[in-house]
């Protein structure tokens, strides 16, 4: 189904091009969401190079509300490197010597073992060894004491340690996602895990809520609410819950993108007419313009290192894709394949850019390499939205539909593992991948 682009929802009324972003109607149809937003993750697809690895059921963790071992391997699956060897029947711990000559047998390269204690106050200890089980050798390990409250953090902690002794690249398990739900009449925007569990409301209203985007340190939110019955950019302390108006200009305020930098955010204002883009300080003020012309542009995002910003535009008959100086400038068009591409999100690598392609009336994602222009659909789903790169670059997270049902799914750059983070009921969409988090 098509839906409008935020930025289009304005006073104006020759705005013709829609995408799949929703707003008030498309939602409405949809199902009621599960009260704890709660998510399981199921991994398809097979990789080309994917090493094994065997993560021994921690000790103790019987015990414990949240089973580590299965968290960690649910994350090294997702990511699409990994996957996991049969660990069943073995008894190890942090402080085991294990036999190597046994899991070469299994087939694993590597091999996690650790364990959980719980302390008289109420805490958990949690220790745990890698193991590179081709070349015997011991890897490290780390220890974490931590509240019931923080056992998937820690879990997530252990991905992230495992991720990165083993591919060099830094992992992304410990991160965060925001994404928008509505559940009968309501709107909520949640902050949650990268695995989509242990998600809390940052806000709810009974109007729409849309658009949200992390700042760079991951200290915020910006997102776009139609709580004054019109689309209103607001910025939000995720920690502390406040939150302040940032732009409320006349006619449509909407899609912020931060700034690499935070000082400062790009959005789209219909103040002086039509759809343009405009640059507005973090604090609020007077906004700069930085498009002028008759068309509308839409959906800002900067590049990792701030000097570009990356648009939709329809000056050209049809929505496409442009970028420019972050400063303003004369558009140069990105998007060449199809007719009607929208919603970019560059990778902090800038070696991609994802976005949605309409294709024969189905809206797919695309993956194109910046440097080559090589454009790659890689779903097979037909109601896909709002990709969002992880910050390592090594995967996206969008909506989509399947089978009937609202959901968010991961996917590896080259398409070839997908993890859907399926609610048991609800409308989901409008993911943003925050940053790294710091330890």
């Amino acid at each position: 189904m098509n839906k409008p682009l935020p930025a289009l929802i304005s006073t104006s009324s020759s705005s013709s091009f829609t995408a799949r972003r929703t707003l008030i109607a498309a939602l409405a149809a949809s199902p009621a969401l599960s009260a704890l937003a709660q998510f399981r993750v199921e991994v398809s697809g097979v990789g080309l190079t994917q090493l094994p690895i065997a993560l021994v059921p921690f000790k103790g963790q019987d015990a414990s509300p949240q089973k580590i071992s299965a968290i960690v391997q649910a994350d090294l699956e997702r990511s699409g490197q990994f996957r996991g060897v049969d660990a069943s029947g073995q008894a190890l711990d942090e402080t085991s010597r294990p036999d190597l000559t046994l899991w070469r047998q299994r087939t694993a390269d590597s091999l996690v073992a650790g364990g959980v204690t719980k302390l008289a106050d109420g805490r958990y200890d949690i220790k745990f060894r890698l193991w590179d089980v081709v070349r015997g050798a011991d890897l490290g390990g780390q220890s974490y004491t931590v509240p019931q409250g923080d056992l998937r953090l820690a879990s997530h902690r252990i991905a992230d340690y495992v991720y990165e002794k083993l591919t060099g690249e830094k992992g992304i398990f410990s991160t965060r996602i925001a994404y928008v739900t509505k559940g009968g009449s309501r709107y909520t925007l949640w902050v949650a895990d990268a695995d989509g569990e242990n998600a809390q409301a940052a806000l709810a209203s009974p109007e729409p809520i849309i658009s949200p985007c992390w700042s760079s340190n991951g200290q915020q939110l910006a997102y776009v609410s139609f709580e004054s019955r019109k689309p209103v950019v607001y910025v939000h302390n995720v920690a502390s819950g406040q939150r302040r108006l940032l732009a409320n200009f006349r006619g449509s305020n909407s899609a912020p993108a931060w700034a690499p930098d935070g000082n400062s955010l790009a959005v789209t204002l219909s103040r002086d007419g039509g759809s343009q883009l405009y640059t507005i300080a973090a604090s609020g003020g007077e906004p700069r313009r930085l498009t002028q012309s008759n068309s509308i542009d839409t959906e800002p995002v900067y590049s990792a290192d701030g000097s570009t910003i990356y648009f939709v535009s329809d000056r050209g008959g049809a929505p496409q894709i442009y970028k420019m100086g972050a400063s303003g400038g004369s558009p140069t068009r990105v998007t060449f394949s199809g007719t009607y591409n929208i919603s970019p999100s560059i990778s902090a690598d800038g070696r991609w850019l994802a976005y949605i392609s309409r294709v024969g009336g189905a809206f797919k994602l695309h993956v194109m390499e910046l440097s080559t222009s090589t454009v790659n659909a890689i779903t097979d789903t037909a109601a896909d939205e709002s990709p969002s790169f992880a910050p390592n670059s090594k995967l996206i997270v969008y909506a989509t539909q399947l089978q009937g049902r609202e959901a968010l799914m991961t996917t590896t750059l080259d398409g070839k593992i997908k993890a859907r983070l399926a609610g048991q009921a609800g409308d989901i969409r409008e993911p943003d991948w925050g940053p790294f988090q710091k330890q």
